[in-house]
């Protein structure tokens, strides 16, 4: 299980990844692409040019990328020491939200139902991978 875990939040982690790449070519029938950080709603409203944006959406993606997979990794017990879980977990989890709130696309909720399910996990009810013994 702790592997599925591991793998899931890797999974997580590297979805955030379709930020950084650009949009496949439109088609007349086909759907909007949902990672676009040309603008965003929050930011703009503020009258921040779309430059700053992607700056900031860019360093909250590789953080992303960066804590979620360390927290996967930790979870295995593969090259990320154990101990570090919970505060990968967490600081992925709220970098996430930043990134899903901050150009925020309807298909994206259930990412936001998954970063908030981990940080009930770890800071509401104290749990870890580690700590109960998944095998």
């Amino acid at each position: 299980m702790r592997i599925v875990l591991g793998l899931f939040l890797i999974g997580h982690a590297l979805i955030h990844a379709g930020y950084l790449s650009p949009a496949p070519p439109k088609t007349a029938d086909g759907p909007e692409w949902p990672f676009v950080m040309a603008k965003s709603w929050l930011v703009t409203g503020l009258g921040i040019g779309p430059e700053v944006v992607r700056v900031l959406g860019t360093a909250l993606v590789i953080l992303t990328l960066v804590t979620l997979i360390g927290a996967g990794l930790a979870s295995i017990g593969l090259v990320v020491p154990n101990a570090w879980w919970p505060q990968l977990a967490v600081s992925g989890a709220v970098a996430s939200l930043a990134v899903l709130l901050l150009f925020f696309h309807p298909w994206l909720l259930l990412g936001v139902a998954i970063d908030l399910g981990l940080l009930y996990l770890v800071l509401l009810a104290n749990w870890s991978p580690v700590e109960v013994g998944i095998p």
